[in-house]
């Protein structure tokens, strides 16, 4: 496993700066993963029942335009995952009193923007960040229709990785504007969580992002495209790591990537250099191991642990003391 950190630091040595929203390099397909656990788990897809999901808020972005299918659910890989969600909702998950920090967090769930895996990239993420004091809200963002019944679903996803290394590259605003009601969506939870800061005990100047695989897309559009979401620090768990033009004031960057990723593990590094070199805070975790969407999947590899390295980055920037 291999730890690269900056803090500010001095851009000497690396390499050149590439310009442009990076992201649209690796092409929009390759983001658009479906976060798939390297572990004997069953890749059955099997739809069950939609939880009630009392506790989520609908965020007011409207229906995906065009959208026509019901949002289903099924499990895989001993987690669970929605699709065609065509009204975007977010569901609290706040600290004990005694225990609140004041820091929040919006947690955006990956699946290639066709699924989302709300348990493992999800709940999980959420509880465990409660558990440290942070409020954690779980953004089911809208997701590009795919087909209702379950057999030409599989089909359609067989065909989009089948396509992956053949897909042709996007202008960086074509990706952009592709990307406009997720990235709606994640401004709308910024708005609300700080709207009703008071009531969940949250600092409003205190509220991150982290995003896995296409959420860590997510999560790099809506600091660079976001207007006002402004989050405070972002976390980009396996998602591409192409360059990008920094912006300006960019927020902490926490990074986490196994080196054995099919998709992003070969890719380049250019995300943290571009951050490194605009003099902004970079922590970068290379796993040796741990594929694809190992999320909160107990494994045995070291990936497992990029939570706990989060949390600590997290404690290092004074994030989980109680503000003053």
């Amino acid at each position: 496993m291999v730890h690269v950190m900056s803090n500010n630091a001095a851009s000497g040595g690396v390499r050149r700066r590439r310009s442009g929203f990076g992201l649209a390099r690796l092409g929009f397909a390759a983001a658009m993963i479906l976060a798939t656990p390297v572990q004997a788990q069953s890749d059955q897809m099997t739809p069950i029942a939609i939880p009630a999901q009392t506790d989520a808020i609908v965020l007011g972005t409207g229906k995906l335009p065009g959208a026509t299918a019901p949002e289903a659910w099924h499990s895989q890989y001993g987690s669970v995952f929605a699709r065609n969600v065509t009204i975007a909702t977010l569901t609290p998950f706040l600290p004990d009193p005694s225990k609140a920090t004041g820091t929040a967090v919006i947690v955006a769930p990956g699946g290639g923007f066709k699924t989302l895996s709300m348990e493992n990239e999800g709940y999980d993420v959420a509880r465990a960040l409660a558990a440290k004091g942070v409020a954690a809200f779980v953004l089911k963002y809208r997701l590009n229709p795919t087909p209702e019944a379950m057999p030409a679903f599989e089909k359609s996803m067989t065909a989009m990785f089948s396509s992956i290394a053949r897909a042709p590259r996007p202008k960086p605003d074509a990706m952009m504007a592709g990307l406009a009601p997720q990235i709606a969506d994640a401004r709308a939870a910024f708005a609300l969580v700080r709207k009703r800061s008071a009531e969940w005990h949250v600092d409003p100047t205190r509220i991150g992002m982290v995003g896995f695989s296409a959420g860590a897309m997510l999560t790099m559009a809506t600091t660079v495209a976001g207007g006002d979401a402004k989050p405070a620090f972002i976390g980009n768990i396996y998602g591409p790591l192409a360059a990008m033009t920094v912006p300006a004031g960019a927020p902490p960057l926490f990074v986490a990537l196994a080196a054995d990723d099919p998709f992003f593990g070969n890719s380049g590094f250019g995300l943290i250099e571009s951050w490194h070199a605009a003099k902004r805070p970079v922590e970068f975790h290379l796993f040796e191991q741990g594929g694809h969407g190992f999320g909160m999947y107990p494994k045995t590899t070291t990936s497992t642990g990029w939570f706990d390295e989060f949390t600590r980055w997290m404690a290092m920037h004074d994030l989980l003391k109680p503000a003053k």
